[in-house]
């Protein structure tokens, strides 16, 4: 085992390091229960129980006490609980809880390293820790949401306006953002000054790189296009239509002065010559499919804003779903990019898509704090918004289509992305070597 290991080397072998670990799961499980059986605060309580339950893997698995954490991660894991207990602020509406969601995110992703064929660098697996925490943000509060739709509770639909409860949801959505940068930092930091070696015995050799090979052949034939009998000159020629009636949308917009409506047909027409740019500059292979795929996302998201969000209820729907779907794309591509280019990472398909599921999601966080910030800039001074939000239901919706776009890319578009991947792959290596 490589002494550079540093992810693995998070794992520790040390009876000083053991007995404070102890002291401080012993702590957590005490408050688990405190917490669930007399505050009734299931919420806090299950969290506690769940950093126990994720800590407590690596010596039960290797049947040794002293084979644990390092007990400052543990530490770090229990501050939220100790100010909510002290201070008093309310858990949900704090930075803090979400600091406490980064360590769940580190000790799965060091877990996963060390006990199943994934591989992370310490660097991959901080960027892994703050797109997972902003994903739990979002994962909390539409299952608070559909809890409220379909039995009834509470947790976000207590008859407060639904533009209110947004604009919390939204204030929790940055929590979630800093908590998870702060997070980053105080990781890399970590990384840096703590981490030892890994021993032989913590650690787990990744399966053959044949699966890579029978994932490609896996997903051969099962592009859209090759099921609907669209040769490469019909998709062509699609994307060239697309782009026409963006042109005309543009000058519609210019011609009624339609802020919205000039803002994002230029923008799409922009985002449509982009693949031919990055097959010229970068030399990266853009299938027809793909570019038809790009252009039919930012199409639709054009005609929307020039009326159809209005006119057709389920557009807004479709459009999210599709716009999710590109965003999962070029995640995929860069994962499986990196995947390609160093041995120190390696993400089997099953691990892949769980991550394209979480970069899509911290990709939705973004996005609606981007919508509630130009929203919100739009009202106070008084001109039309280029984007907007309706009310906690349409963000949520927003989501939960978000994820829809990120298993159309998982069953469909991955075929489209492997060959962009392999020259990205081959890019790194030539920007390593300059």
């Amino acid at each position: 085992m490589a002494a550079t290991d540093r992810l693995g080397g998070t794992l520790l072998e040390s009876r000083h390091n053991a007995a404070l670990f102890w002291i401080l799961v012993g702590v957590l499980a005490v408050f688990a229960i405190e917490r669930v059986a007399i505050a009734g605060d299931v919420r806090t309580g299950v969290l506690a129980a769940v950093l126990v339950a994720i800590a407590v893997v690596p010596p039960v698995a290797f049947r040794d006490p002293t084979v644990t954490l390092p007990w400052e991660l543990i530490g770090i894991a229990c501050l939220p609980l100790v100010w909510e207990l002290l201070v008093g602020v309310p858990f949900r509406t704090d930075v803090v809880p979400y600091v406490a969601v980064a360590v769940v995110s580190l000790l799965l992703a060091v877990e996963l390293h060390a006990f199943t064929p994934v591989r992370m660098t310490h660097r991959f697996a901080i960027a892994f820790v703050t797109l997972a925490t902003m994903a739990a943000a979002a994962v909390y509060n539409v299952g608070q949401w559909l809890s409220d739709v379909l039995f009834g509770t509470a947790f976000l639909l207590d008859g407060r306006n639904p533009d209110v409860v947004n604009a919390v949801v939204m204030i929790e959505f940055a929590y979630a953002t800093i908590a998870g940068v702060l997070a980053g930092v105080a990781f890399a930091f970590f990384f840096e000054r703590r981490v030892s070696p890994a021993s032989e015995r913590t650690y787990v050799p990744p399966y053959s790189a044949a699966e890579e090979r029978e994932r490609r052949a896996a997903v051969e034939g099962k592009t859209l296009a090759r099921r609907l009998h669209l040769s490469e000159r019909t998709q062509r020629r699609l994307t060239r239509g697309m782009q026409i009636v963006l042109g005309v949308v543009l000058a519609y917009g210019l011609w009624t002065l339609h802020l919205p409506t000039i803002a994002n047909a230029a923008v799409a027409l922009a985002i449509t010559f982009v693949p031919a740019l990055l097959e010229r500059d970068l030399e990266l292979p853009m299938d027809p499919g793909l570019v038809l795929w790009i252009t039919a996302a930012v199409f639709l998201h054009a005609l929307g804003s020039a009326g159809l969000y209005d006119a057709v209820g389920p557009w807004d729907h479709l459009t999210h779903a599709l716009s999710a779907s590109v965003v999962a794309a070029a995640g995929y591509a860069g994962f499986r990019a990196i995947h390609l280019h160093t041995d120190a990472v390696h993400l089997p398909p099953t691990f892949m898509g769980l991550l394209i599921a979480v970069f899509v999601l911290a990709a939705g966080v973004v996005w609606e704090l981007l919508e509630f910030a130009i929203d919100q800039f739009a009202i106070r001074a008084g001109i039309p918004a280029v984007l907007a939000q309706h009310g906690i239901g349409d963000t949520m919706v927003d989501l939960l289509f978000n994820l829809v776009g990120a298993f159309v890319t998982a069953v469909w578009g991955t075929v489209y992305l492997a060959d962009v991947a392999d020259s990205m792959s081959e890019r790194f290596e030539e920007w390593g070597k300059r």
